[in-house]
């Protein structure tokens, strides 16, 4: 990858997106483009969301000069979007130790709760919850520590989403680095979209599932799994 020329007055993000599009890459808002981000460029990235959400402030009549409440304000978004909420879509893969499941463990393993955070790719409103992993190992599953399913779970969530596609970006995650015999996730979340606005309803929440191999194919090992979850859920 080759870095924009200064000169040019290129807008960075311009220069990512053609990187995207000449590789016919997908950006959708939930999606890792990481690989095509060069590091030294993520900061330019940041001034250029600074300088936008400045004009975002403007075009709300807030003054930002006399403010001190957001003086600053435009450079505290753009950091968050970036480098907090929307994280998982700017940074690669976390780091994840497999080992080879030399005991031969073939019992149902859960994991959870994990809270999670995520953003409405909706209205960019906070979607936050729980979720429970649920693993059927073999004897070729690779095992991975405890801490790695909340790493993962945090690097597919900090994006924007919708949770009916989050929870099958992580299921096909997890899938892909464990290669289980069964494998389930359940979330539950408050989606501020729905309690901050629009109905403004506050106790509603969302539960969805997936369930993948053995959990799709052996009601009994379904119905331990969801009755090990918390009543709360």
């Amino acid at each position: 990858m080759n870095s924009p020329d200064p000169e040019k007055g290129t807008p960075i993000s311009v220069v990512i997106r053609k990187r995207l599009k000449d590789a016919r890459k997908r950006f959708h808002a939930n999606d890792n483009i990481s690989d095509f981000i060069e590091p030294d460029e993520l900061g330019l990235l940041l001034d250029e969301v600074e300088s936008k959400m400045k004009g975002v402030l403007e075009s709300l009549v807030i003054d930002t000069v006399s403010d001190h409440n957001t003086n600053d304000t435009a450079r505290r978004v753009a950091k968050m979007y970036l480098h907090e909420v929307f994280g998982g879509r700017y940074r690669a893969q976390p780091p994840i130790t497999e080992f080879p499941n030399v005991e031969h463990l073939s019992e149902l393993m859960i994991v959870g709760p994990i809270t999670v955070r995520s953003a409405c790719s909706h209205h960019f409103c906070p979607v936050i919850g729980k979720v429970w992993i649920g693993v059927m190992p073999n004897e070729h599953t690779n095992v991975i520590g405890l801490s790695k399913y909340a790493r993962l779970a945090d690097w597919i969530m900090s994006r924007p989403q919708i949770q009916e596609e989050a929870v099958v970006q992580l299921a096909d995650l997890i899938q892909e680095k464990t290669q289980p015999d069964g494998l389930a996730v359940v979330m539950s979340a408050t989606h501020y979209c729905m309690s901050w606005r629009g109905v403004k309803d506050m106790d509603s929440r969302m539960i969805n599932s997936v369930m993948r191999g053995a959990f799709l194919k052996d009601a009994n090992l379904r119905r331990e799994f969801l009755s090990l979850i918390p009543r709360e859920v």
